[in-house]
C-alpha cells in the first residue's frame, strides 16, 4: 500500500514538474515564432527587363527587384509581401502594373528572403524601411500594394507619408496582438500567449500594440482599397471591417467569395483594383495632387 502511495506521489511530481516546464518553454517557443517567421530564400533570377536592387532600411539592408515603366510614366507601384513570402510573389503584380505605365518594385522585407535582419515587428520596423524605400523612388504617385503582412505595414506607413498617393490592402490585420491570439493553439492559456507577446516585446525592442493598422487607419488621408477572402479563416474578414470602419477618407472594401487567406488577389479581382487605382490618379491630377 505504501509502495503504491509513493508511485503515485512520484507520478504526480512527474506531471507537475512536466507542466511547469512546459509553462516556461512554450511562451518562449511562442516569441521565438512571433520574432522569427520562416525565411524564404529568393531562388530565380530576376525576370526579363527587372534588376537587382537594393535599399538602405531601418539599420537593415533590403535586397529587391526594381523594373521601369513601359510607355508613358505614370508614377511608382511598390509592392510588398506577407510574412514567411519575399519579393517573388509580386512578379505577377509587377508584371501587370509596369505595362501600365508604372516604375514597380517589390523587395524582401526585413528577416525574410535576402534582406538582412532576423526579426520581424509587424509593421513597427517595417514601416521605416518603407518610408526609406518610398523616398528612394522617383517623383509622382506611389501606390502601395500589400498583401497580409505586406498590406499591414503599407497601411502603417500611409497614415504619416505625404507621397503616398494611394493603398491597396489584401488581407491586412487589424492589430497583430489580435490576430495573433486568434490563431494561436487552443491548448495556449491566456498567460502563456501574454508571456510570450511579452517576451518578444524584450527580445524584438518594439510594442506590440504598436503593429496596428485599425490606429493607423485613422490618420490615413489618400483613398484605400481594402480585399480580403469572404473564407479567409486565417485572419478573418473583420479585421478588413474594423480597418475599414475606422478609414476617414476615401474607401472601398472587396469582399471575394470562396477566397482563403492569400487567395483573394486572384484572376476576377485585378480589373477592378486596376480601374480603382485608375480613377485615383485621374482625380488626383484633376485636383492637382499628382505628387
Amino acid at each position: 500500500m505504501k509502495n503504491r502511495l509513493r508511485k503515485r506521489w512520484w507520478i504526480f511530481g512527474i506531471v507537475v514538474a512536466l507542466s511547469v516546464i512546459l509553462a516556461c518553454l512554450l511562451p518562449t517557443l511562442g516569441a521565438a515564432a512571433i520574432l522569427h517567421p520562416f525565411r524564404k530564400h529568393v531562388s530565380l533570377v530576376p525576370p526579363e527587363g527587372f534588376r537587382e536592387v537594393t535599399f538602405a532600411g531601418d539599420g537593415v539592408t533590403l535586397h529587391g527587384w526594381s523594373a521601369p515603366a513601359i510607355g508613358r510614366r505614370r508614377g511608382t507601384v511598390i509592392y510588398l509581401h506577407g510574412v514567411s513570402d519575399n519579393r517573388v510573389s509580386g512578379v505577377g503584380v509587377m508584371e501587370r502594373f509596369r505595362q501600365l505605365g508604372f516604375d514597380v518594385v517589390a523587395y524582401d522585407s526585413r528577416a525574410h528572403g535576402e534582406s538582412s535582419g532576423d526579426t520581424c515587428s509587424y509593421g513597427c520596423f517595417e514601416k521605416e524601411d518603407l518610408a526609406r524605400v518610398i523616398a528612394a523612388v522617383k517623383p509622382g504617385p506611389v501606390v502601395l500594394i500589400g498583401s497580409s503582412l505586406g498590406a499591414a505595414v503599407a497601411l502603417q506607413e500611409a497614415g504619416r507619408n505625404e507621397r503616398v498617393t494611394a493603398v491597396v490592402a489584401a488581407e491586412s490585420f487589424s492589430d497583430f496582438k489580435t490576430v495573433a491570439r486568434e490563431r494561436a493553439p487552443s491548448f495556449l492559456t491566456d498567460w502563456m500567449v501574454r508571456r510570450a507577446f511579452s517576451l518578444a516585446e524584450e527580445k524584438g525592442g518594439f510594442q506590440i500594440d504598436s503593429a496596428s493598422p485599425v490606429i493607423a487607419a485613422s490618420s490615413i488621408k489618400v483613398p484605400v482599397l481594402l480585399v480580403h477572402g469572404a473564407d479567409d479563416t486565417d485572419t478573418p474578414p473583420t479585421h478588413a471591417q474594423r480597418i475599414f470602419n475606422h478609414l476617414k477618407g476615401v474607401r472601398k472594401m472587396i469582399l471575394v467569395p470562396g477566397a482563403r487567406h492569400n487567395e483573394s488577389l486572384g484572376g476576377n479581382v485585378w480589373p477592378e483594383i486596376v480601374r480603382w487605382i485608375g480613377d485615383i490618379l485621374e482625380q488626383s491630377d484633376a485636383d492637382g495632387r499628382g505628387r
